[in-house]
């Protein structure tokens, strides 16, 4: 049995392979860049104007209105002293401006453009490179794409991006016990979940489930399933069957398909009993079968070695420090990870912390993690992953 720290230390220490490639913007979503991106050209490329309204020449008053500039106008516009000209919304502003004028703060008489005060230079005018200089370093190698990344590719016009290719995950349930959900079930059996939750953890998190089966609890048919899936994925999440009962086979099974055990077992609560293996560049967690357990165990070990193959730093979810909202007390000696949620600022422990209760879970957006015995008193700060 091994320590929160030491499998940690265990698996961020685990060499990985990081393959580039290229992508269309618009598929690049979570993934993460294999290279520098370099501006090609000032953002933006123009001065151009940041309101609907007319740009003006000088510092008078009152001003001859000689046209208008719609944004996308590509033609070249310079005005001279006391003329003014409409102008919308990211178009070009015309050489000479003094300023551009917001329509609210005008009067127009004919030709002529009457306004309240005396221009300000400068004012209402997005300078060519305010916010990207032509050469600049716009994204570091690592830098995760988010929706706001792609609009500044795109705004560059990026339309492929070089990025690090994902891991190829698959999924394995076991138990006799499991029916998938909208089948009928029988006494005794309960409708498969820990895959369904995975699978929907990886998505939420930027990655994708390529392949889900439940397996019975046969020695050789986990044996033939983990095969099968060894030889499509890189990373293998087991749920179940890692514990010592007398249909608990994974290990084993694991053991015959050449996996190395990296460690077994983690004095923690919940998600004791969890493995983590190694063939060649091939990795495996097989969690706890129990739900809060396994979606625990994915978190805070899982997520991180799944962002180190993809190019990232292997931060997992992100950690906070939060005033607790009440009182509470763990009389064990064992670190533990509590179903929380944060709200107005504090964070509470929900009831149901059992570790096959994912409806508590389900309920908050944070785990609160202490090492017991404690006894917390309302506004100690905790730390808090966020869900």
């Amino acid at each position: 049995m091994v320590s929160i720290e030491e499998a940690l230390k265990l698996i961020n220490h685990q060499q990985v392979d990081l393959i580039p490639d290229e992508l269309p913007l618009a598929q690049s979503l979570d993934c993460y860049l294999s290279d520098q991106i370099i501006s090609p050209f000032d953002l933006p490329s123009f001065d151009n104007s940041a309101m609907d309204g007319y740009a003006v020449c000088g510092e008078q008053k009152s001003f001859e209105i000689i046209g208008e500039v719609a944004a996308g106008n590509t033609v070249d516009t310079r005005l001279k002293e006391g003329q003014a000209i409409r102008i919308f919304t990211g178009g070009k502003v015309p050489e000479n401006t003094t300023a551009v004028i917001m329509q609210e703060k005008i009067e127009v008489e004919g030709k002529t453009l009457k306004l309240e005060d005396e221009p300000v230079k400068g004012k209402n005018i997005r300078k060519k490179g305010v916010e990207i200089a032509a050469g600049q370093v716009v994204f570091e190698t690592g830098h995760r794409i988010t929706p706001a990344t792609i609009g500044v590719l795109s705004s560059l016009g990026f339309g492929t991006v070089s990025v690090y290719q994902q891991p190829s995950i698959h999924i394995i349930a076991t138990g006799n016990e499991l029916v998938e959900p909208g089948e009928t079930k029988k006494i005794g059996q309960i409708y498969e979940s820990n895959s369904q939750t995975l699978a929907s953890a990886l998505q939420n998190q930027g990655f994708y489930c390529g392949g889900r089966k439940i397996i019975e609890d046969d020695l050789e048919a986990i044996t033939a399933g983990i095969s099968d899936s060894l030889n499509q994925c890189d990373v293998l999440l087991i749920s179940g069957g890692i514990s010592v009962g007398d249909y608990d086979y994974v290990k084993q099974a694991l053991e015959e398909n050449g996996v190395q055990e990296v460690f077994y077992k983690i004095f923690q609560k919940p998600g004791k009993p969890l493995y983590f293996g190694r063939k060649e560049n091939q990795f495996v967690f097989a969690l706890p079968g129990n739900p809060a357990s396994s979606l625990t165990c994915f978190y805070v070990y899982a997520l991180p070695l799944l962002q180190r193959l993809s190019g990232g730093k292997g931060d997992g979810l992100m950690h906070v420090n939060i005033p607790i909202s009440h009182s509470y007390e763990i009389e064990f000696d064992r670190p533990v990870f509590l179903k929380a949620k944060i709200e107005n600022k504090n964070v509470t422990i929900l009831d149901g912390q059992g570790s096959s209760m994912i409806h508590s879970m389900a309920q908050g957006n944070a785990l609160v993690f202490v090492k017991g015995p404690i006894k917390l008193t309302e506004g100690d700060l905790v730390d808090c992953l966020l869900i």
